[in-house]
């Protein structure tokens, strides 16, 4: 291939040109995209943009290398790709849009919180703002922070002095950050701790993400604050060494991996990137920028990473170049033909974030899905089609106007109110978009857990004996009998719910319970009598005949304890507590039952698409139903869900498409629809007379919208169900 390398060429050891490329490195990228086979033209971007034009189209490359970082302004890196794609020539790298938005550290901050990703709290302050500004104080930051140029790279701005522990050394630094950066400065919380960066090279290691990189430096030139400023990146830079995978635990490791796929596929970054973090000294992960137009000098820890890969310096590049010639469609092969692809499924991906680590019994957030939950299923999703993620939150409605969609995957869980999860459904019905899993009603009701059971006994399906105590002063119904079990009426997840405190043999302690959830919860509890024996959940996938997934049984550990409860805090730590056997030893006689109980179940709820059923079967074979959820955990290794999808020989991949079938369904009855209203013409449509005309409903995509169709348990992994005898009759 012909490739054009642009460039910004190092000529001096000013901060104004930090982050440009000194000779050796561009002769060294050079060298090494000629190593591939190709031949290459540099091409230095500093003068006017009509001498770059020329330049460009008279040697008439089949692709443009970009490195350019631009010498001017809030947008300088987006300037070439902009020109590239004016010129009708392809680049490698993201695009312009994506260029502008990471040069902004503020705005990236706020493209990625969005999306559930933790960043320090920071303030953009210009110099006009600084003005109008009386006390610094007034910033509403937690002190000490750090004050860093917005719309700079390459650590230019940052070093010791730029952390500050008072307001009066605020007071005094502002001025003198905002003349050095009248652009705008970002005053940003410091987090004390490690900084970490991620590597991204598309095509290679986990969709894209390489092995996190951390910093070994020399301990007389370390920061008194553990930073890798400005001084380290370059006076200093040969007492740096990269060292991958770095020294953190497993788990951090997998966590920054999985928070690093999701804010490129937040912001889109294309080919090569860089994500960077701070560890704080508690554990919790920030990232802290972007950076899109990554350094390409050798030694630099995007190639410490892919040789952890196997890649050596010129197939790293080659490997950038590679991905851009199968994104734009580029003859790469003898004979190879440029295919059009047709108009992906544009999939809108809903759901709620969770923020609070379960692990410290903190369960305000029990029910909400982990960045890892969230962009597995985005992976899953992407292999059908163009996914958009969307926070459930109250911006919702305008986003989902904003960026049309074809239909909704669902399992946001909610904000507040019993009526939460059924919130994404209902705003998706009166947009007119088509969306997975059960509907509005459903949802509302299944969280409601004495409606629910209403409606179960309404069908014959046994279910617990209960009463519900909006105060704890109410009469204990005689039906019941001890002991008893309670729990918030409205949660998920287990919440509310411990061994030692919700099973009460006494009426003391049972109004004690009662009134410490309603304090706690905010809403009525439920009293239910204990049900003893073997517990079960049971997956569901489909509609109206849904298939029913092979029993996973919940195998307790303390035989001692004659009233195990799956609870909330068995569930933090259930390698401790519990085993999980999938399909569950049971008779075929027992199978048939549960399988009955289980549709019977799901049609009485008019579910749809997918679901699970917690059951209890006492020592006489009779089968209660606990409880029924429509929004199931799918954290792929951990959620009860997807371990009985697994041993049922589901890949993770074929569960969220099974799940996701439903909704493509109701997308196809949706265009069938609206081709039918089409093709009776303008005159079938005519409003009889003496009607009132309406407005016709709109769909988030333009498209007529039909008539309204009437607890992720996120967390760690843990190994597969175990696995029953041979004989053991399975679906």
């Amino acid at each position: 291939m012909r490739i054009a390398f642009t460039h910004n060429l190092r000529l001096t050891d000013s901060e104004d040109e930090a982050e440009f490329d000194s000779v050796e490195t561009v002769d060294a990228i050079a060298a090494g995209l000629r190593a591939g086979g190709h031949e290459v033209e540099k091409i230095e971007v500093t003068g006017s943009a009509s001498r770059l034009a020329a330049r460009i189209e008279s040697y008439g490359p089949d692709l443009i290398f970009n490195s350019a970082e631009g010498r001017r302004g809030r947008a300088r890196e987006a300037f070439y790709p902009a020109l590239f794609e004016e010129l009708g020539f392809p680049y490698t790298g993201s695009d312009a849009y994506v260029l502008t938005v990471t040069l902004d550290k503020w705005l990236t901050k706020l493209v990625l919180g969005k999306r559930g990703i933790d960043t320090p709290r920071a303030h953009l302050l210009t110099p006009d703002e600084y003005r109008r500004l009386r006390d610094p104080g007034t910033l509403g930051l937690a002190l000490p922070v750090i004050v860093k140029p917005n719309y700079e790279g390459s650590s230019k701005g940052i070093a010791d002095e730029a952390v500050v522990r008072d307001a009066r050394a605020l007071g005094e630094l502002l001025p003198r950050a905002l003349r050095a950066y009248p652009n705008g400065v970002l005053v940003e919380e410091f987090v004390a701790g490690t900084d970490v960066t991620v590597p991204f090279l598309e095509g290679r290691g986990d969709d894209g993400v390489l092995l996190p990189v951390d910093y070994v430096v020399d301990p007389p030139a370390r920061s008194r604050f553990n930073l890798y400023d400005y001084r380290l990146k370059s006076a200093d830079a040969s007492k740096v060494a990269v060292r991958c995978p770095p020294d953190q635990p497993r788990d951090v490791v997998a966590r920054l991996r999985a928070i690093s796929k999701m804010a490129v596929r937040a912001l889109g970054i294309r080919d090569v990137g860089r994500i960077d973090f701070r560890i704080g000294e508690d554990g919790r992960i920030y990232l802290l920028e972007v950076n899109a137009l990554p350094s390409l000098e050798p030694g630099a820890s995007l190639f410490a990473a892919a040789a952890r890969e196997g890649l050596d310096y010129g197939e790293t590049l080659h490997a950038v170049v590679e991905s851009a010639a199968r994104r734009q469609g580029l003859v790469v092969k003898p004979g190879a033909r440029k295919r059009r692809p047709a108009d992906p499924l544009r999939i809108g991906f809903t759901f709620n974030v969770k923020r609070v680590d379960t692990k410290s019994g903190n369960d305000v957030e029990a029910e909400y899905d982990a960045p890892e939950t969230i962009d597995a299923i985005r992976e899953a999703l992407e292999s059908y089609g163009q996914v958009m993620l969307f926070e459930a939150t109250a911006d919702l409605p305008r986003q989902l106007m904003q960026t049309p969609v074809d239909l909704v995957f669902n399992i946001a869980e909610g904000v507040a109110g019993r009526n939460r999860e059924a919130a994404v459904p209902a705003l998706c019905e009166l947009m007119g978009i088509p969306y997975t899993g059960s509907d509005a009603a459903t949802l509302s009701i299944a969280l409601d857990k004495a409606l629910s059971k209403r409606v179960l006994l309404q069908h014959g399906i046994l279910t617990a004996e209960f009463q519900v105590m909006e105060t704890g002063r109410e009469r204990l119904s005689s039906r019941l009998k001890f002991p008893l079990i309670v729990k918030p009426n409205q949660e998920g997840s287990s919440k509310g719910v411990s061994a030692s405190a919700s099973v009460v043999d006494d009426e003391d302690a049972l109004r004690a319970v009662v009134r410490e959830l309603i304090d706690r919860y905010r809403q009525p509890a439920l009293i239910e009598v204990y049900i003893p024996g073997r517990e079960f959940t049971v997956g569901l996938l489909g509609d109206r005949r849904p298939r029913v997934l092979p029993p996973m049984e919940i195998l307790f550990k303390d035989k001692s304890n004659p009233r195990p409860v799956y609870d909330f805090q068995i569930k933090q730590e259930w390698e401790k507590h519990v085993a999980y056997q999938c399909p569950a030893q049971v008779t075929p006689t027992e199978l048939k039952a549960i399988e009955r109980t289980c549709r019977e179940t799901f049609a009485a709820l008019d579910c749809r698409d997918v679901a699970r059923v917690d059951l209890r079967m006492t020592p006489k074979g009779d089968i209660y139903v606990i409880e029924v959820n429509p929004l199931p955990g799918l954290t792929p290794g951990y959620s009860d869900l997807c371990l009985i999808a697994q041993a049922a020989g589901i890949e993770y991949r074929t569960l969220i498409g099974e799940i996701l079938e439903g909704g493509l369904k109701r997308l196809r009855e949706k265009r069938r629809e609206a081709k039918a209203e089409q093709v009776k013409g303008p005159e079938a449509r005519a409003v009889p007379a003496g009607a009132t005309p309406g407005p016709v409903p709109v769909a988030g995509n333009g498209a007529p919208a039909p008539a309204a169709a009437g607890g992720g348990d996120a967390g760690t992994s843990r190994p597969s169900a175990v696995p029953p005898p041979a004989n053991t009759p399975s679906e």
